[in-house]
């Protein structure tokens, strides 16, 4: 049997590492596609440390462990935050993902594989690391972009993932965001040190698709739980996620 391919619409956002910013990259990229006419649902897969929910300032009424636990469907957990704009929050420490079984991730894939026939995007926001559950998700979609910082664990982790992107039998195009970069060159030169060991040991360097520089501002908005974009639309690193979001948009080529 022919293996599902993934729809063109789903984005996963990975990191690695944590704290590099992931959450908040998902986030306001999909509040800046849903203000642009798209219908946006942005997925927590991160069931150990999800927060989605919290950046936001929601208390949903059902979320994925729930439906892990098959007590409610996947359309069932769906929050909706504003016009264009659903999540599906996950569940802190609810769940340990190891004794997830691989019958219920299938099942769960099925279930948002037809939700995304109801979006113009899907955005998975991965957990961190390289576990078996977050190479599952990572492979629904057909885009992976890997958020990455300057610090030394962030472009080792970043890598780490990366490379097993590059060996699975279904690989989703990777693309790189560098975030907190201290200037527009700063970020070039953590893209590039990225860029060139993925070149020297696995023959292959990831585009990149956008910097964001370093904004306090992101924290402000992150303590005020409330999204960037409303918090202060106008700012560098909402300026620099607008100019991902537009080229995403367009269907940049991987």
């Amino acid at each position: 049997m022919k293996e599902e391919q993934p729809y063109n619409n789903i984005l996963a956002v990975a990191s690695g590492k944590g704290g590099v910013g992931k959450t908040w990259f998902s986030i306001t990229l999909a509040q800046l596609f849903a203000r642009s006419g798209r219908r946006v649902l942005l997925f927590d897969g991160d069931i150990g440390l999800a927060n989605v929910d919290v950046q936001l300032g929601l208390t949903p009424r059902k979320d994925l462990s729930s439906v892990i636990r098959g007590e409610s469907k996947l359309a069932d957990a769906i929050t909706h935050y504003t016009t264009n704009f659903d999540i599906i929050a996950g569940r802190s420490g609810s769940i340990n993902m190891a004794s997830i079984s691989l019958s219920r991730l299938t099942a769960l894939k099925q279930e948002l594989l037809e939700l995304a026939r109801g979006y113009d995007f899907v955005i998975i926001d991965l957990g961190a690391g390289i576990e078996q559950y977050v190479q599952f998700m990572a492979s629904i979609a057909s885009r992976c972009i890997v958020v990455v910082t300057d610090e030394p664990t962030s472009l080792t982790d970043a890598y780490a993932f990366i490379k097993l992107c590059t060996t699975k039998l279904h690989n989703p195009a990777v693309n790189v965001v560098v975030n907190q970069a201290a200037s527009q060159k700063e970020g070039e030169k953590t893209f590039a040190a990225l860029s060139t060991a993925c070149q020297s040991f696995l023959k292959f360097s990831p585009p990149l698709l956008g910097i964001i520089r370093k904004d306090n501002k992101v924290r402000d908005a992150i303590r005020a739980q409330t999204p960037l974009i409303d918090f202060a639309s106008h700012t560098t690193a909402a300026t620099d996620v607008a100019a991902i979001s537009i080229k995403l948009m367009t269907k940049v080529p991987a």
